[in-house]
């Protein structure tokens, strides 16, 4: 049976560059692996999130606006997505494949959960979250979740920025998405790396290296 290795971070902190990383190295060390991003914006789900949802082209179904929709309602979008592709994943793990997952469940916990100053409401939001997708849809849980740990002042440090689809998701207040990750990785025993040292960003390399220890430790299990 295969691995899930889910890579965390708030948005441009390198998850999309340290993903490929992970899964180059793994292939060249001779594993069996595959690669996603979630949301699968190329997906019928992803594009119905992408396109009604967040509102791409100005062509959002929510009169609201993505800002002011419902957490609830876009994390029952986001799960839709993810048990879209619920069957494919399987598929992998039985074939023995290490599955690489840049963002999971956990970024819908951190990312929503931000929404909600009280301890409690946020909380609960992690639980409603975390009974809806692995309880109810049934969803593979990750054998290993590596958070990345990024002030949001440190961003513009990166080595290589990601090329993504963030035109709404810039709405997050990073730190306090990054407060949601960090009481998220207390609460579920995650794996973290401090990507700052001496008040600078380390090196991709560097990053790989640490994320390639614990991946090792895992894979080992």
């Amino acid at each position: 049976m295969g691995k899930i290795i889910v890579i965390e971070g708030v948005n441009d902190s390198g998850k999309e560059t340290q993903s490929k990383l992970l899964a180059k190295t793994l292939k060249e060390e001779g594993y069996k692996v595959v690669e996603f991003s979630f949301p699968m914006y190329k997906s019928p789900t992803g594009k119905i999130f992408k396109e009604c949802v967040l509102g791409k082209n100005n062509n959002g179904w929510f009169p609201e606006g993505y800002e002011k929709l419902d957490p609830y309602v876009v994390c029952l979008y986001t799960a839709a997505d993810r048990k879209y592709h619920k069957e494919k994943i399987e598929r992998y793990l039985k074939d023995d494949y290490i599955v690489i997952l840049n963002r999971y469940t956990s970024s819908n916990m951190a990312h929503q959960g931000s929404r909600y100053n009280d301890s409690e409401e946020r909380f609960f939001m992690y639980q409603w979250i975390d009974k809806l997708e692995y309880w109810l849809l049934r969803l593979p849980k990750p054998d290993c979740t590596i958070l990345l740990k990024v002030p949001a002042k440190y961003l513009n440090q990166l080595d290589e920025k990601q090329v993504s689809f963030t035109f709404q998701e810039d709405i997050f207040d990073q730190d306090l998405v990054l407060k949601s990750y960090i009481e998220l990785s207390e609460l579920y025993n995650w794996d973290t790396i401090d990507c700052v040292a001496n008040d600078k960003m380390k090196s991709v390399e560097e990053i790989h290296q640490e994320i390639m220890k614990i991946v090792r430790i895992n894979l080992e299990k």
